[in-house]
């Protein structure tokens, strides 16, 4: 039983019974609790300054798009895509943290977060060789999948980077003068580079809480820079970053560290993982080799000694002739993500495993997180992103789908629908 309704959070069930299922119920990690298992995924906008004093600094739209998801009853709201630094991200018009006015920004949104009641994170990303490129609206205009930006569109064309570089390590294949190209030529990163990138993750780290942020996501998914590094199909290095399991994760290590020790023990760190480059049936990911699902497991169970708390698991995004890419992998993630997760039981592992991919239907949410009679679930918690730009009132439409009578915001309280039966 919960207290007096004005004590329930938002989100959270008006009383707990044996029926109220895990969804609803909220989970402690470290010194953060979530009010239930539905956080807002990171999903890019692409609509901040590409230049002048406020490059990278959120912009009050944030508080009316992710904001009123955690007004609306989700635990936690993660911020998409940071550049660590400028050269780090996607966009010109993406989100950095490198700067005092970012931080700023930033410290402006987890505020307001917190005074609905909410958990705000930040994922810090470098976009490696996929950065420099122009918002996929804009793109769209041109009837391409991504177009390159350059100088003239606030870009970095010169300062692309990969753990190798050339034409050959080209995003989608495309040469320089193919004006159907959406992505620029990487070049290889130096060593000094590499220990740039590693400085730069903990300086954002260190920005984010000083900012009031309550959890820090490492973005090595998506075929992003850390991605690029884990994966043999893009990370042809002969030196101690490249060739071996070791050699690849040792990035990766070494940013998760930078981080830890840049934040408060009390602070959780997410990691988001691509957990297979659905590769492994191409001809050249059996020449090349791939990131993989067994390379996930090897790579989590490194995870909780190096003070990772949560694995967010997702697919995709590292190679143009993939079987499936980051948007239609759907439920094939949860089933990946099930799998990581018992490998860990299996050795004793305590991580949390969250997961991502078209998470529409109430019994679907219900049914990843809930223990079956094995006492055993998918995932921990569950990402949930276009079907919030769908749905605002995701937490409460499938809380009545479930049969949960739910907290409602006393600002929309007269709108609250009577619940019904529980499926």
């Amino acid at each position: 039983m919960q207290g007096a309704p004005h004590t329930v959070p938002v989100g959270t069930p008006l009383q707990v019974t044996e029926q109220t299922p895990t969804l609803f119920r909220p989970l402690k990690i470290r010194s953060v609790t979530l009010r239930n298992r539905i956080c807002v995924s990171p999903m890019c906008q692409y609509t901040l300054a590409s230049s002048g004093g406020s490059i990278g600094a959120l912009s009050p739209l944030y508080f009316t798009t992710i904001g009123h998801y955690v007004f609306k009853g989700a635990a936690l709201a993660m911020v998409e895509a940071t550049g660590v630094n400028s050269a780090g991200r996607i966009s010109p018009k993406c989100p950095g943290l490198w700067n005092d006015i970012q931080e700023e920004s930033l410290r402006s949104l987890a505020r307001f977060i917190h005074s609905v009641g909410g958990v705000c994170g930040v994922q810090l990303s470098h976009g490696g060789r996929k950065s420099s490129t122009l918002p996929p609206l804009v793109a769209a205009e041109r009837g391409l999948y991504s177009a390159r930006a350059d100088v003239k569109d606030d870009g970095w064309p010169e300062d692309v980077v990969g753990p190798s570089g050339g034409i050959d390590q080209v995003w989608d294949g495309k040469k320089p003068d193919d004006p159907s190209g959406g992505y620029h030529t990487p070049r290889e990163m130096t060593l000094e580079d590499i220990k740039d990138v590693v400085a730069d993750f903990g300086k954002s780290a260190q920005r984010a809480v000083k900012a009031g942020v309550d959890v820090v996501e490492i973005h090595g998914a998506h075929g992003y820079l850390l991605h690029q590094f884990l994966s043999p199909l893009t990370n042809r290095r002969t030196d101690a970053y490249g060739g071996s399991f070791e050699n690849r994760t040792r990035l990766l290590i070494e940013v998760i560290k930078s981080v830890r020790a840049a934040i408060p023990d009390s602070m959780p760190v997410f990691l988001r993982l691509s957990a297979t480059d659905w590769m492994e049936e191409t001809d050249l990911g059996r020449r090349l080799g791939s990131w993989d699902e067994q390379s996930t497991i090897r790579l989590a169970m490194m995870l909780p000694e190096l003070g990772v708390d949560l694995v967010d698991i997702s697919s995709g995004g590292n190679h143009h002739a993939a079987r499936y890419n980051v948007f239609d992998a759907g439920s094939r993630q949860a089933e990946i993500a099930s799998r990581v997760r018992a490998a860990l039981r299996s050795a004793h592992k305590n991580l949390l495993i969250g997961t991502v991919g078209c998470i529409t239907e109430a019994k679907t949410a219900r049914d990843i997180v809930q223990l079956n009679t094995t006492g055993d679930a998918a995932a921990d918690v569950i990402f949930v992103g276009r079907q919030f730009l769908r749905d605002p009132d995701f937490v409460f439409n499938i809380a009545v789908d479930l049969g949960v009578d739910v907290q409602w915001p006393p600002q929309t309280r007269r709108a609250k629908p009577s619940p019904k039966a529980s499926l």
